[in-house]
This record gives C-alpha cells, sequence and structure tokens, in this order.
C-alpha cells in the first residue's frame, strides 16, 4: 500500500452522501486536547484543515508524537471496537476544522446499508493497517539508528 486511504473519498458517493448527512462541523484551537487516552471513544472525526498529533504516554511527565493527520485524514478509530476506549490521546497541532461523526448514529446507518458498514469497515482497516506500516517503519529507523550510536 502506498499511499493512504481517505475515508470520505473510499466511499462511493450514494454511501458517502448518506454518512456525510450525520456530519456536524467542528473546529479546534491549537493545542487543544480532543481526547486522551482511555476515555470513551463515542465519535470520529475526518480532519478538513489543520493537522492533529496522536500522543502515547511514556511516563507520567512525558508524552510522545507517534503520529501527525492533516486534511482528509481520520481521527479515532477507538469507537468502532469494544471496549471503546481511546487507545491514544490526540491534540490539535494547528487550529483544525472537522466533520465530527456520532459513532452511535453512524454504527446504525451501517446497520441499515450493509454495504456502507462493509465499505466503511474495510476504509478504516486500511487506514489502520497503512498507520501501522508506517508506525513499523520509524520504529525501525530508531531501532537502526540507536543500534548504530551504541556501536
Amino acid at each position: 500500500m502506498t499511499k493512504a486511504t481517505k475515508l470520505l473519498t473510499a466511499l462511493p458517493q450514494p454511501q458517502r452522501g448518506r454518512l456525510m448527512t450525520l456530519a456536524r462541523e467542528v473546529s479546534f484551537p491549537e493545542d487543544f486536547p480532543i481526547f486522551e487516552a482511555g476515555g470513551r471513544a463515542d465519535r470520529f472525526w475526518v480532519i478538513r484543515s489543520g493537522s492533529v498529533s496522536l500522543t502515547q504516554q511514556v511516563t507520567a511527565h512525558h508524552r510522545v508524537t507517534v503520529a501527525s493527520l492533516a486534511a482528509g485524514d481520520l481521527l479515532g478509530w477507538s469507537w468502532l471496537f469494544p471496549p471503546y476506549e481511546w487507545d491514544f490521546g490526540a491534540e490539535a497541532f494547528s487550529p483544525v476544522r472537522a466533520y465530527e461523526f456520532d459513532a452511535a448514529a453512524v454504527l446504525g446507518l451501517c446497520e441499515e446499508d450493509r454495504q456502507l458498514g462493509m465499505i466503511l469497515v474495510r476504509s478504516v482497516a486500511e487506514i489502520l493497517a497503512h498507520r501501522l506500516e508506517t508506525t513499523r517503519g520509524k520504529l525501525m529507523e530508531q531501532y537502526g539508528s540507536h543500534r548504530r550510536g551504541a556501536l
């Protein structure tokens, strides 16, 4: 996979139109904490503009950025999988405009329109696979540079 899937463009027009009826436009100022790891995952966003940092708390006082998301990217997938809690934190790196979707409403729509549900789940899975591969590459780079420095 060479290019990340963008959730909205992955959906055929009829399904995208149905999903967009549930969208609510929101904005977040720079440095705004959108959600914290362990919090209840009951919504997701598609970023329209700006950038968001996905973060992981490493120690009580140290947090690292594990990914950066930009326009078109899906923010949040934990709403799709039990126990419906965020795996990471997310913070607006710059002012952000996004479409916000209520998870329960989207899941209800997916029950009504099984084709939309299947395409949505496949698209989220593709996005997760791409992010996992990207993260793996970054870890390998970091490990490789750490090992070279240790020699």
